[in-house]
């Protein structure tokens, strides 16, 4: 059974110490220009915000493909919108409807004004920020727990926790095809170029299907554990994917080779965001930091501290701006502290 990247902790995925097999590939002569230049920029923006969105822990963040807004979803069974506006999140909305948990959403990848949410209520829902309502509801067959829009905005595919994959018509909301696995399905994915599917499995498997045939290409063994997240990077270069192992691996695209890997997180890795530039990869855990790294040599580029772990991590498309969201309610914080905050880091320190 599939089990949100949300809920995955230590003990269930067997946690593995800090670099238990990190296959380095290259020595490295000191930083490069880019990382010196973005770790100039960010000490003078490396301040945090945090910004009331629910009231309930935030599952998911997700920024639209313009920038402008961000969405949030949580246990709390919405969906909220915020403006970007200069250093700070506006709330513009709050989208109810959904009647259990919304584990994860994500915008259209050209339409800045729609959104489409997964929830355990077995339905998706796709939302318009323009009239802020609910333009379609579709009943599936399961509690949904994983979704994406495919890059050419014309099909949606959402995972349950029966590890099935439905493919629903963007335009007509009907499901076009149907896929019940045999192992975990965790998070899925199409390809930039829109022509092969990807999940990652519960084995530490990276499943390629044909798109839109469906038909198998290939099982890439990626991980010794359960393989957890996968990203494309914007300039359809490599995608990374996360593991219950602690490590971050980086692929070719065209290849399917693992190009490097990042080790400095200790635990299972729940969530990744390439920068729009494809240059930085932002990874996170329930360590107490998110790590973020150059992407052409591992090295590390900042981390940025939170209090708890964190669920979801997302980089703005334009700009070198995270938005990020944690467990706030891990008892770090004063209990009369507001759960369901999301974050922005990257803002700066005279803001």
């Amino acid at each position: 059974m599939a089990i949100p990247a949300a809920s995955l902790g230590p003990s269930a995925l067997g946690q593995s110490g800090p670099g238990s097999m990190a296959p380095w590939c290259s020595v490295n002569s000191g930083p490069t220009r880019y990382v010196l230049g973005m770790q100039e920029l960010f000490r003078g923006h490396s301040k945090t915000r945090e910004f009331p969105a629910h009231s309930a822990k935030v599952h998911s963040v997700a920024w639209s493909c313009d920038g402008r807004r961000l969405a949030s979803g949580s246990f709390d069974k919405t969906a909220s919108v915020f403006l970007l506006e200069k250093d700070r999140l506006v709330k513009e909305n709050n989208y109810r409807g959904h009647g259990d948990s919304v584990d994860q959403l994500c915008w259209h990848p050209s339409n800045p004004d729609l959104f489409v949410t997964a929830s355990g209520d077995k339905t998706i829902r796709i939302w318009d920020v323009r009239t802020t309502k609910c333009i379609a509801t579709v009943n599936t067959k399961g509690e949904n727990i994983n979704i994406c829009w495919s890059p050419d905005g014309q099909t949606i595919a959402v995972g349950n926790k029966d590890d099935v994959v439905t493919f629903i018509d963007a335009k007509t909301h009907r499901s076009k095809a149907e896929e019940q696995f045999k192992f975990e399905v965790n998070e899925i994915s199409w390809n930039n170029d829109n022509n092969m599917f990807f999940l990652t499995n519960g084995n530490g498997c990276i499943n390629i299907l044909s798109y839109p045939e469906l038909k198998p290409v290939q099982s890439i063994n990626a991980h010794p554990s359960n393989c957890i997240c996968i990203k494309f990077d914007p300039m359809g270069k490599y995608f990374a994917t996360g593991s219950a192992d602690a490590l971050v691996s980086l692929w070719d695209v065209d290849e399917l080779v693992c190009v490097r890997c990042f080790s400095r997180l200790d635990w299972p890795v729940r969530t990744l965001s390439f920068s729009h530039d494809g240059k930085m990869l932002a990874s996170a855990s329930e360590d107490h930091f998110i790590d973020i790294a150059e992407v052409e040599t591992g090295d590390k580029l900042w981390e940025v501290q939170c209090e708890s772990p964190t669920f979801t991590v997302a980089w703005h498309p334009k700009r070198p701006l995270l938005a990020f969201a944690c467990d706030d309610k891990d008892g770090k914080y004063d209990s009369s502290r507001e759960a369901g905050t999301v974050k922005l880091f990257g803002l700066p320190n005279d803001s």
